[in-house]
């Protein structure tokens, strides 16, 4: 088995990580969970995130060939289409993106948005296999923290989206509309089934309020089985979901949680230009009783 080889890309202020992937032998690249920088308060956008990926592909004389989502991000905005645009490079996410899209195109009467993923390049099912190079691809099916989660196995390594995170932080929310506790756990327990030495790829870090100093993204199977604080393999699937449910009726939305779903369910696309040729973001208001 090759290993690929694997630059990660912090990004603090949404602390997600992103990936460049590549095949030693003949240099081809994906990129996983890229990232537009996005001021919140100002509405701007810049590039500084991705630029960085595409140098260091650059430095490194690999071809971008790939770009994998493994879900509509809550707290960041994506930038595939940049990515695509600077490359060519398709975008792909797991098929159960037709559901997410479903689920918010009322939300924000986004009317424009297919509802058959047909936004995405590619839409890959549970079993799914690709090619980086030489380096074999396989789509694992995870989904709880949202219907459309997917985690990409490339050799020896898992990018595993959302569903984990390092063992001392536990495990992602599965609150959102059309996420669920039991079918989180499920999908974890199919991770931890995997050969115990497995590298895992976290997409988010935080630190625990008492513990590391250090932001950390690379565990193994091994690790999480007997570590993680949230589902170990000492945790019964009702004592997790129990936990899950608690917990998560105390956390808040992410900061970015409207602006994200608008662009990434549209494949990291702004909305339609309204007639004045500005690309607007809506946020619905619910006027409490």
């Amino acid at each position: 088995m090759t290993s690929p080889i694997i630059h990660a890309f912090f990004d603090e202020p949404t602390n997600t990580v992103s990936y460049l992937v590549a095949d030693p032998a003949t240099k081809q690249a994906a990129v996983v969970d890229p990232v537009l920088d996005y001021d919140h308060k100002s509405g701007k956008a810049s590039s500084k995130s991705v630029d960085l990926i595409l140098a260091k592909a650059s430095e490194e004389g690999f071809t971008i060939s790939l770009v994998l989502e493994t879900h509509v991000h809550a707290d960041h905005l994506s930038g595939a289409p940049y990515i695509k645009l600077k490359t060519g490079a398709p975008v792909a996410i797991g098929e159960r993106i037709r559901e997410v899209q479903k689920i918010f195109r009322p939300v924000f009467n986004a009317t424009d948005v297919s509802g058959d993923g047909s936004e995405f390049d590619m839409l890959f099912k549970d079993g799914d296999t690709f090619q980086i190079g030489s380096l074999k691809g396989e789509v694992i099916a995870t989904p709880g923290h949202t219907p459309a989660c997917v985690s990409y196995r490339i050799e020896d390594a898992v990018f595993v989206g959302d569903t984990l995170f390092m063992p001392d932080y536990g495990t992602a929310r599965a609150d959102f509309p059309g996420g669920d506790a039991r079918t989180l756990y499920r999908s974890i327990r199919r991770l931890m089934a995997l050969p115990p030495q497995t590298r895992l790829f976290m997409c988010h870090d935080y630190l625990p309020k008492d513990g590391r100093k250090n932001y950390a993204w690379e565990t193994t199977v091994a690790e999480e089985r007997a570590r993680n604080v949230h589902v170990n393999e000492g945790v019964s699937e009702d004592d997790f979901v129990e936990m899950r449910t608690a917990r998560d009726a105390t956390l808040s939305a992410p900061t970015l949680l409207m602006p994200s779903i608008q662009v990434n369910m549209r494949a990291g696309k702004l909305p339609p230009a309204d007639v004045n040729g500005i690309h607007y973001l809506r946020v619905p208001v619910t006027l409490a009783p």
